[in-house]
């Protein structure tokens, strides 16, 4: 097991390293350091000195990836790449465009992406196991047809639907929470309840067909003939085999995203006003700041890795034929 652990995280060094290049090009395909200058100005008329003066600042004078201006080590380490990518494999974030530290500000938001990704986890897979075994337990069925439809008719709308008219519903005409916002502490569940709610719901179309795909598959083998054979109920069967061995791939499902949980939900906290790691990703997207989006993206691959190699291991607790070497 540990020799498994270690040759996966160092398959990990090659991939976060492509991760980092990858990035950088695309970046600097669409913006160059004297756009990004003017942005951070933010004057109608920048005067090429103050062009220059902000690129010598920050670190974006130099060339890209090879500086012949310098001799040795330095032709390489005296250069954007080196500085602004490099840098980031020690986690070594650095400082944002406009002089914030980045580490800092992660810290800072990722107290609200958690409180807002925990319980939309959490109260989803109640929801959506529950509604698969139901449908489950009347396969066959028109209620059974009824749920498969009501969830494909679910899957078929978008998730800014739900967050629209959720805003419009609950804050605007009923008054129930704010459409919008977010305050520390225990006054975040206002905030945080529609949210949570519009997540749910948002999922409960793919999740609960998926699941209810993995519990058919687990009600037709031998083992659950045998124990209704047996004369054990059928609610009995469905919770003490179907749902035990079911819930196999759908923990290795969780457990692949818990790392993700920390980068909070792009749409749902720019939507919402909530200060977490989404609506921070989605800032640094607008304002063409290399510096958080460079970070957020080797985070977000580096979290991947993690749960990946969780599931993995995931996979040796809840099924002992698995051995990993």
């Amino acid at each position: 097991m540990l020799a498994y652990i270690i040759r996966r995280l160092l398959y990990a060094i090659p991939v976060l390293i492509g991760v980092n290049l990858i990035t950088f090009m695309l970046f600097f395909v669409v913006n160059t350091p004297d756009s990004i200058a003017r942005m951070q100005l933010g004057a109608k008329r920048v005067t090429p000195a103050a062009i220059e003066a902000w690129k010598a600042e920050r670190g974006y004078d130099r060339p890209y990836f090879y500086n012949a201006a310098e001799d040795g080590p330095n032709r390489f380490t005296n250069t954007i790449f080196f500085d602004k990518s490099v840098r980031v494999m020690a986690f070594d974030f650095g400082r944002s465009d406009d002089g914030r530290s980045i580490s800092r500000d992660i810290l800072d938001r990722m107290g609200p992406s958690l409180a807002l990704a925990i319980p939309t986890l959490l109260v989803g897979l109640l929801v959506n196991i529950t509604f698969a075994l139901l449908l489950v337990f009347f396969r066959a069925s028109y209620i059974d047809t009824a749920g498969v439809v009501l969830c494909v008719f679910l899957m078929s709308i978008s998730s800014l639907f739900y967050i629209i008219g959720g805003q419009y519903l609950a804050g605007k005409l009923m008054h129930l929470v704010p459409i919008s916002g977010y305050s520390p502490g225990w006054d975040s569940i206002k905030f945080l309840i529609l949210p949570v709610i519009i997540g749910v719901v948002g999922g409960i179309g793919a999740q609960t067909r998926w699941y209810r795909t993995l519990f058919l598959e687990e009600a037709g083998k031998d083992y659950v003939r045998t124990a209704r054979a047996k004369g054990l109920s059928e609610l009995r069967v469905l919770f003490r085999h179907v749902l035990k061995n079911g819930m196999i791939p759908i923990l290795t499902g969780v457990v692949v995203i818990l790392p993700l949980l920390f980068l909070g939900s792009l749409i749902m906290e720019s939507f919402f006003g909530i200060p977490g790691l989404g609506s921070y990703t989605i800032d640094a997207i607008n304002k063409q700041d290399f510096a958080i989006v460079r970070a957020m993206v080797f985070l977000g691959s580096v979290l991947y890795i993690i749960g990946l190699l969780l599931t993995d291991i995931s996979y040796t607790l809840v099924d002992p034929r698995i051995r990993l070497s």
